[in-house]
């Protein structure tokens, strides 16, 4: 089978002893290079899923590896990565991905509680904002999920995802309560369910 490799970096591998070790049989790995049959024909693409069938008796050799859809492939230790490591690497990432979402934006409910909500502020008090986020659902469909919420302690902010919000209110939550029953909240008129529905929340 032709094989092309694809520009990636296999960070498990740069981390890895000069020492090569060989992966059992039964390892569950992710190529690294797209394979193909003599007719040319994709048999396995980069990113695919297989597991070690049979592993060589050096690190010269190829690994033979079964796909989901059952055909096997070879493939050198250069050509794989092990998919727990993969998956390690992934969720390492999903800070910075959120991140670059701008989840604050998403703001649907805003409130003003501690001294400020009751007039004992001072010259040096704190503004402390709670309130609610809707996510998009792209995220809630994904394998990051969700932030139950979201908090920049420079401003003294914190939003709780509307899932977690509604589960702490229907448990009597106080400090969920308070934002609720807060005068003059900021909200968009169709966000106003939050404030009717407050009562059954108690």
């Amino acid at each position: 089978m032709k094989q092309r490799h694809v520009p990636q970096v296999d960070r498990a591998v740069e981390r890895a002893p000069s020492v090569h070790l060989i992966i059992p049989v039964g390892t569950q790995i992710v190529s690294r290079v797209e394979t193909r049959d003599a007719s040319g024909v994709v048999v396995c693409p980069v990113g695919a899923a297989g597991v070690i069938v049979r592993s060589p008796d050096d690190a010269t050799h190829s690994y033979r590896v079964r796909l989901p859809d059952c055909r096997e492939v070879s493939l050198r230790r250069s050509e794989l990565s092990i998919r727990k490591h993969v998956q390690h690497e992934d969720l390492a990432d999903a800070g910075a991905w959120l991140d670059d979402r701008h989840l604050s934006e998403h703001v649907i409910y805003r409130c003003v509680l501690g001294s400020r909500a009751y007039g004992l502020a001072h010259g040096e008090s704190d503004v402390d904002r709670r309130g609610i986020y809707l996510p998009p659902a792209d995220l809630h469909w994904s394998l990051f999920g969700v932030p139950d919420q979201l908090e920049d302690r420079e401003t003294d902010e914190v939003y709780w995802e509307l899932r977690k919000f509604v589960t702490l209110a229907l448990k009597a939550n106080p400090n969920i309560l308070e934002c609720l029953y807060r005068r003059r909240p900021d909200y968009e008129p169709a966000n106003a369910f939050l404030v009717r529905a407050r009562r059954t929340m108690v």
